[in-house]
């Protein structure tokens, strides 16, 4: 399922970074891999807060659709 239908405080594991190659790149730069566990810290108005390999990060809805947890 997406990282944005995780509820908060729940964690996932990244089962794989989805869209096009610039795109995947850019969220892999942030720490979105594949196997690494991501907490959704908070959630407001579309935006996300989320904990990925110890660092926080804000990301829109339509980033979180392209990371399959």
């Amino acid at each position: 399922m997406p990282l944005s239908m995780i509820h908060t405080g729940e964690p996932g594991t990244i089962k794989k970074v989805g869209g096009k190659e610039d795109t995947r790149r850019f969220l892999e730069n942030l720490g979105f891999v594949t196997g690494a566990v991501v907490t959704v810290v908070s959630e407001m108005g579309g935006n996300m807060i989320v904990n990925v390999r110890d660092s926080r990060v804000a990301i829109g809805r339509d980033m979180a659709n392209k990371i399959l947890v």
